[in-house]
């Protein structure tokens, strides 16, 4: 994978912003997204030539009435009743996605679990912790951020947990 100097870096995304403004290191991958591929995941992890077990999707889930985010690994699915679990819920369920973006403030398969217009609690699969970086969304589609997982994890304030099925 190429590094990419901050001169270098394409974004500006609120996720971006965030990042460098905590001083977290992190490298910033743009690719060419492409509207007619079927998973936005697969897509950046074929685009950057990574390991789907290493590329996140960070998706919207509303438990028990409050929007909670889930980190899970593109090459896998959430498991609902886990996430619920996790953050002490009864039940969850897959948020309506125009929600989900009002409230993020980015657009589907865009969405990052950084810099987000309201700040969501935020679950990360426990299999990021087996990895020195993992990416993730940085706040727009085609634009991807690698850092460790430890990082997202304390920037977002998020629980490790067993929520994603391979």
């Amino acid at each position: 994978m190429a590094k990419k100097s901050k001169k270098q870096q394409t974004g500006g995304t609120p996720a971006t912003v965030a990042l460098t403004a905590a001083g977290v290191a992190h490298t910033v991958h743009a690719y060419d997204h492409d509207p007619a591929h079927p998973s936005y995941g697969e897509e950046a992890a074929e685009a950057m030539g990574v390991s789907p077990d290493r590329v996140f999707k960070t998706l919207v889930a509303d438990v028990d009435g409050a929007l909670t985010v889930a980190v899970v690994p593109v090459s896998g699915t959430l498991n609902l009743k886990a996430l619920a679990a996790a953050v002490g819920g009864k039940r969850a369920v897959m948020a309506d996605p125009a929600l989900a973006e009002r409230t993020t403030g980015y657009v589907r398969g865009g969405i990052s679990p950084l810099g987000q217009r309201k700040r969501l609690r935020t679950v990360l699969d426990d299999s990021a912790a087996a990895h020195g970086t993992i990416c993730v969304s940085a706040g727009r589609r085609g634009l991807e951020v690698e850092l460790a997982p430890a990082d997202l994890a304390a920037l977002t304030e998020a629980v490790l947990a067993p929520i994603g099925r391979g």
